[in-house]
């Protein structure tokens, strides 16, 4: 069978399995977790990209995960983890939980933008989580930014949030960027470790601009 082929039929089970949000008038996924939705502004923005550095291994991206999967589950819609080093644990989440998590295992950053170009197209899930906290940099060197361009002009057509997770900042097109910041010790388990996670806005504005010569690429 011919990729494109095996691509349509993807595409259909996907529509399928994970039918189309509604468009509505909101413009942010509210997560219900307020270390997040609190500097930001009430959750995150739809039709855009969200950049979240975690600058540390540890920083807490795991903890983070879960969270958003865990509201997925309250607020029944559909989440999507790329995960772009096969490396998530789902140990801990429950039946229901696990029940709307649509997970993409990935084994280099390339395959993982690449699965993120396809499930955006469709707009299938509210939320598409992207994991690149575990690549090793010199992957990156293989994507160009027109390629994160190329996402937020798809995503531009969705109600979907796309949150991308990564080591340093490098999503050009990103509409929001953030810093994840924690300071773990002992005590942590002696309390909700949820509420270490303190979020940061590094950068934010209105639009994601794009230049000339990146559109010309594009186009």
């Amino acid at each position: 069978m011919a990729a494109s082929a095996k691509i349509l039929d993807l595409r259909k089970l996907l529509a399928e399995r994970f039918p189309h949000p509604s468009l509505t008038a909101a413009t942010r996924l509210i997560t219900g977790l307020s270390f997040l939705d609190e500097p930001i502004g009430g959750g995150l923005a739809q039709g855009a990209i969200t950049e979240l550095i975690s600058p540390q291994t540890s920083a807490g991206s795991a903890l983070l995960i879960h969270a958003l999967i865990h509201s997925a589950c309250r607020n029944n819609y559909f989440v999507a983890l790329i995960d772009g080093r096969d490396s998530f644990d789902p140990y801990g989440l429950d039946n229901p939980s696990l029940r709307h998590l649509l997970w993409l295992r990935c084994n280099k950053a390339y395959e993982t933008i690449k699965t993120a170009d396809l499930l955006l197209r469709d707009g299938n899930f509210p939320l598409v989580i992207v994991d690149l906290v575990l690549n090793a940099p010199k992957e990156f060197g293989k994507i160009p930014q027109t390629n994160w361009y190329r996402l937020q002009r798809l995503i531009e057509m969705v109600p979907t949030a796309c949150l991308v997770l990564t080591r340093y900042e490098m999503v050009g097109s990103a509409q929001l960027k953030l810093v994840l910041e924690n300071s773990w010790d002992l005590k942590i388990f002696e309390q909700d470790v949820f509420s270490r996670l303190r979020i940061v806005v590094k950068r934010s504005h209105p639009q994601s601009e794009i230049s000339s010569e990146v559109r010309a690429q594009l186009e």
